[in-house]
């Protein structure tokens, strides 16, 4: 079994971090295998080396090694991409194409970002990983493939798999080993060291002085807490090389380029419960939900101010027409206009208010025609009828052109084909 240190050095890879020790030993230990891996951890923190270990110290290192990133193919080719294509199989499908599965027969397979994988794929790969056998989009015929495969996320599988994002079975089949990253904050003893590698690198490839931390900026650099991991430390390194002119940089020349909060908009809880992602699937439905109670007020107004003007004089309100005023017209928006049919006499908060309506006996309004209003009828309030309807006005504004659809939606072309499948929109 090859040695640790041999492992670090042909991977470069940077930290004595008892954590990252133990993920790259149990790496080493079940390369020999022929069993599922699944690696967690955060974004940033080098997940990708786990699977190219376990390739190189495999069997089948001299066999094809296959990198796919599962949250960059629009949903609607993924199957295509990952078990092929017959031709005719869909519209573009012009000849017969081979998927990785096939391609990668007797190598390894590493399925990045596993957990944004569309629970379609997800049936199919099951099938892959229990009997080794798929088909081809389009086609009948079940071929059988002999590959490894590697998986890896930043996603927490068990809440994917509570909010129905995520089958269980395919996760257990995929973490019958489990191989923990730990993000780079834990990892303060490795920062110095991950820096200085960085810093040589970048002076060598751009051919400039090496950049030298103060004492007081290497424990800076320690505390902060990186939430971008290696990645942020490896960008932060390449543009202070290329951007400082001073070679020597101490900590306050540090912070300059080191953001030190983020002000990006959050869902605030409420009484201590929030917002869940079987309720609201993105931040686009809570808009939707603000509109459609926006309307709804609206058409109750339009409702109430239809009775008005039939009543002419009536000022007795029920208990609901009595809530929407109070909820309405709070003294900010209360008319100040006596000749305004909803003008309040008494502006006082507390108290509900009725509205001064404006007799029939009021010479000023002899000329106005008396005209009939329908009640309005509140539209309906479904997020699913409202998001159909707003797809299919977007497909016929582009003539069916999906990408155009898609980015005048300012959704994803993949999360437009999901949603052209989910509502039978594909006629």
């Amino acid at each position: 079994m090859t040695d640790l240190q041999s492992i670090k050095t042909r991977f470069g890879i940077i930290g004595n971090y008892p954590a990252l020790n133990r993920a790259l030993e149990k790496a080493i230990q079940v390369a020999p295998t022929d069993i599922s891996v699944l690696v967690m951890g955060e974004s940033g923190v080098g997940k990708e080396f786990i699977p190219k270990i376990i390739h190189s110290e495999s069997r089948r290192k001299h066999q094809p090694y296959i990198v796919v990133n599962c949250g960059a193919i629009p949903e609607g080719t993924i199957d295509s991409e990952l078990f092929g294509h017959e031709k005719g199989a869909f519209t573009g499908a012009t000849s017969t194409r081979k998927g990785y599965f096939e391609v990668a027969n007797g190598g390894t397979i590493f399925l990045d970002e596993v957990g944004e994988l569309p629970l379609q794929t997800q049936v199919r790969l099951l099938r892959v990983l229990e009997s080794g056998e798929f088909m081809k989009v389009g086609s009948s015929q079940i071929q059988k493939t002999d590959v490894r495969i590697v998986a890896a996320t930043n996603v927490n599988m068990l809440n994917a798999i509570n909010d129905g994002r995520f089958r269980e079975d395919l996760y257990y089949r995929l973490n019958t080993v489990q191989i923990d990253m730990p993000p780079l904050r834990e990892r303060k003893g490795d920062i110095h060291l991950l820096y200085r590698k960085f810093a040589i690198d970048f002076a060598e490839k751009y051919r400039m002085p090496e950049l030298v931390l103060t004492e007081d900026a290497v424990n800076y650099l320690e505390k902060y807490p990186f939430p971008g991991n290696v990645r942020q430390l490896r960008n932060l390194v390449e543009q202070m090389t290329v951007v400082e002119q001073n070679r020597t940089v101490n900590s306050v020349k540090l912070a300059e380029y080191i953001p030190t909060s983020t002000n990006l908009p959050a869902v605030v809880q409420k009484n201590g419960g929030g917002i869940s992602n079987s309720e609201f699937n993105s931040e686009r439905e809570i808009m939707y939900k603000i509109l459609f109670d926006m309307r709804n007020d609206l058409n109750d107004l339009k409702s109430l101010t239809s009775e008005l003007i039939k009543n002419r004089g009536n000022s007795d309100f029920s208990s609901q027409e009595k809530n929407l005023i109070n909820r309405v017209f709070t003294p900010e928006t209360q008319v100040q206009n006596s000749g305004s049919l909803l003008y309040f006499e008494n502006h006082n908060a507390n108290q509900f208010q009725n509205p001064t309506i404006i007799s029939e006996g009021n010479n000023e309004y002899d000329d106005v025609e008396d005209i009939e209003i329908e009640e309005t009828k509140p539209d309906s309030l479904s997020l699913q009828n409202n998001e159909r309807e707003l797809i299919v006005k977007a497909l016929e504004k582009h003539k069916g052109r999906r990408n155009k659809a898609a980015d005048e939606l300012g959704i994803s072309q993949r999360t437009l084909y999901r949603k052209i499948k989910q509502y039978n929109l594909e006629d």
